[in-house]
């Protein structure tokens, strides 16, 4: 699928999308919402102090594509880095780490994705069907975070963890069940490229 953003005057970014093509990105963000739920906390509170000190889970998501949202941070699974260090100690501070932010990288997801459900939304309300989308700079931020993690999601259900890997998808046969899924992959992948150029430009 063709398509890529572009700077627009006074900051911000465009993109053409097609009915398909905004079809296919609501529809991952509201999976990619339902898979991030509403958090630990669940609704709202109405003290917004108690809100802002609420603990969230010590333990890491047992859902794989989760846990490569919201990865430990001290070399346990999902983490970038490695397990240097004694085991018992790196999964003490994992805990901890997660307990204290784990809430807010959550709100921060959810974020993301509305802003592009919403902005999908105003697009075919308006009746512009298929058209050019146009973002804000603060918009296009929620973007790129959104773009970010169906990619990381998709690519952890594709079994990428590398570029050796990403590069193997190219070659995939028709007629593998996962082609549909590996296509939406490298198109999100370029969008995002694309949207992180515009940015930079800016």
């Amino acid at each position: 699928m063709p398509g890529h953003f572009e700077p627009i005057p006074g900051g911000g970014a465009a993109v053409a999308l097609d009915e398909v093509e905004i079809s296919i990105i609501r529809s991952l963000a509201v999976q990619l919402l339902e898979l991030i739920g509403p958090g630990p906390g669940g609704e709202p509170s109405d003290d917004p102090l108690a809100e802002l000190f609420a603990e969230g889970p010590s333990e890491p998501p047992t859902d794989p594509v989760m846990m490569r949202l919201l990865p430990d941070a001290y070399g346990g699974p999902g983490s970038e880095q490695g397990t240097v260090g004694d085991p018992e100690e790196l999964r003490a501070y994992s805990a901890e780490f997660r307990r204290f932010t784990e809430n807010d990288l959550r709100a921060k997801k959810r974020d993301d994705a509305l802003v592009v459900i919403r902005s999908l939304d105003a697009m075919t309300a308006s009746g512009e069907g298929g058209a050019v989308l146009k973002l804000s700079v603060e918009e296009s931020r929620h973007w790129l975070g959104s773009l970010n993690d169906l990619r990381l999601a998709i690519g952890t259900r594709l079994d990428v963890t590398d570029e050796e890997d990403a590069d193997l998808l190219y070659r995939l046969p028709d007629s593998d069940p996962r082609k549909p899924m590996v296509m939406a992959y490298l198109w999100l992948g370029g969008l995002q490229e694309t949207l992180v150029e515009t940015l930079l430009e800016q």
